[in-house]
């Protein structure tokens, strides 16, 4: 049996800006011997590990060229056998479609030690910047998250009964996430806002209604964004 004392920590950046990244995961990066991060996690964080310190940037991006998650698994389990300290950093929460499963599976089929590192997801972070409270005792006492990667896998019946969605990855499904949810008796006037680069100096915000967002974001490239769909949305005007 290998014996090592590397270890894995995987590790969520947050939602964007550096500055929401937790004192944890702070501390981690000024130890990391090798750090595998992805493509949407703030570039200020790679000043925050040692010179030596050997960097892979693997996408992982929708749409966009990335490393195979297979590839990444290979990756993690390499280092960490050398007896490597290794920072696997990802966008928002690890546990948060973060595909996190996959590579804990990996490190436990080699037998590598690792931990698992909170962090903040867009999900919660993305509606709060906006100004927009995902809960409320009137119009909003539940809410669901969920991705649009591929829209054709979710129950939109039961996604359309509820009081306030909140969407991730689903910038170019836009349409067909409206059309599946006026298909089930969602109305036209329902509040639409959609966040754009939630968290950094980048960060968008366009509202409206299911009726007339794609009018208003005609054109726009939507990615990444997340989406929160419902009454709460028209509290940002009083917040």
């Amino acid at each position: 049996m290998i014996t090592t004392t590397g270890k894995v920590y995987l590790v969520g950046a947050g939602p964007g800006d550096v500055e929401y990244l937790t004192v944890k995961a702070y501390r981690l990066l000024g130890t990391a011997q090798v750090l595998v991060y992805d493509a949407l996690v703030d570039n200020q964080l790679l000043d925050y590990v040692p010179a030596d310190c050997l960097k892979i940037d693997v996408g992982k991006r929708g749409g966009k060229p990335s490393t195979s998650q297979t590839e990444i698994n290979h990756l993690l389990v390499k280092y960490c056998l050398e007896g490597k300290r290794v920072i696997r950093l990802k966008s928002g929460d690890p546990f948060i479609f973060g595909r996190c499963i996959l590579e804990i599976v990996a490190l436990k089929n080699a037998g590598c030690e690792f931990e698992v590192i909170p962090g903040i997801s867009s999900a919660l972070a993305a509606p709060l910047l906006a100004g927009i409270p995902l809960t409320d005792n009137v119009i909003s006492r539940c809410f669901a998250v969920c991705t649009a990667h591929e829209p054709e896998t979710l129950n939109w019946e039961a996604l359309a009964s509820l009081e306030t969605l909140v969407i991730l990855m689903g910038g170019k499904n836009l349409s067909e996430i409206i059309h599946q949810l006026i298909e089930y008796r969602k109305s036209y006037s329902t509040p639409i806002a959609i966040i754009r680069w939630a968290g950094t100096p980048h960060q968008e915000i366009w509202t409206g209604e299911l009726g007339n967002i794609l009018e208003k974001t005609s054109g726009i490239s939507l990615s990444p964004a997340v989406i929160i769909i419902g009454e709460v949305v028209r509290l940002r005007d009083y917040i």
